[in-house]
């Protein structure tokens, strides 16, 4: 699908990836509400979008996991716009290393990395449908095909997000809807680098594991990749194609890669 003159609504917008993809779609001619929880953070970057591409781009503040915010960035997006065409399920978060996570911490993990997904695809898909076509893109991670190590919260949901995404375009492909889903390794983020400052052992393990396994990608990198991507109207977006190798392995035998993931995280914590 091509984007130009498209309406889309971003969340995680205020920086990093979802940034990018938000500064990337402007160019190409689309209109964009831009949202994210830090609503400095969102202003930036629409401030940066208007002033080269003046009148295609607002900003929002507000949690991306809610109904009403949802809500509100869609409908906001129509009364500045139009009808929305495009939706970056992008916003994410991390989450404690090991067992440590609270239910408290699981239940904010699993509304923001997927029910938030499942929120804005249970809003959108109706309309789509009505109008023959709309596209989803899901932001989930490689930790959502290979599991990461480190955190529980984030490679769990993660996992969920990429089977979200699976079926929403098994489910309404044929209907004019399409579906991307991105898993990237390494993608130079505040998050990247939340193991490594969280002064656990298996917290810095996690980031090492990461930015050891492939290069660390600049956001504008995926942000170009992803919009190539939608252009081929391709489902699995890997910024990091070893990714695709990685994961054929992992499914060629399931038990030889278990016990090779123990012995990578013991070498990433030995002498740590």
């Amino acid at each position: 699908m091509k984007v130009e003159g498209r309406v889309a609504v971003v969340t995680g917008g205020g920086g990093g990836i979802g940034g990018a993809i938000a500064r990337r779609l402007a160019e190409e001619g689309a209109k964009v509400v831009v949202t994210d929880l830090d609503a400095t953070a969102a202003e930036v970057v629409v401030a940066a979008i208007v002033a080269a591409h003046p009148g295609a781009a607002v900003a929002m503040s507000g949690d991306a996991s809610s109904s009403e915010h949802i809500r509100a960035a869609v409908e906001r997006a129509e009364s500045e716009f139009g009808p929305v065409d495009l939706y970056f399920a992008n916003a994410g978060i991390g989450g404690k290393p090991g067992l440590d996570a609270d239910e408290d911490a699981w239940d904010r993990s699993i509304d923001v990395n997927l029910r938030a997904h499942i929120r804005a695809a249970q809003l959108l898909i109706p309309q789509w449908e009505e109008r023959g076509e709309g596209y989803f893109v899901s932001t989930a991670s490689a930790a959502g095909l290979l599991t990461q190590i480190g955190s529980a919260t984030y490679a769990t949901t993660k996992h969920a997000a990429v089977g979200f995404a699976e079926w929403l375009s098994v489910t309404y492909g044929d209907r004019g809807i399409r579906v991307s889903c991105l898993c990237p390794m390494g993608v130079n983020t505040k998050l990247l680098y939340e193991g490594r400052d969280s002064g656990d052992e298996l917290g810095a393990a996690a980031t090492r594991a990461v930015t050891t396994a492939g290069a660390v990608l600049e956001p504008p990198e995926v942000a170009e990749i992803v919009l190539a991507a939608m252009d081929a109207e391709q489902f699995l977006i890997l910024p990091h194609e070893q990714v695709r190798e990685m994961n054929r392995q992992k499914g060629s035998d399931y038990d030889r890669w278990i016990r090779g993931m123990r012995r990578y995280q013991a070498s990433l914590t030995a002498g740590a």
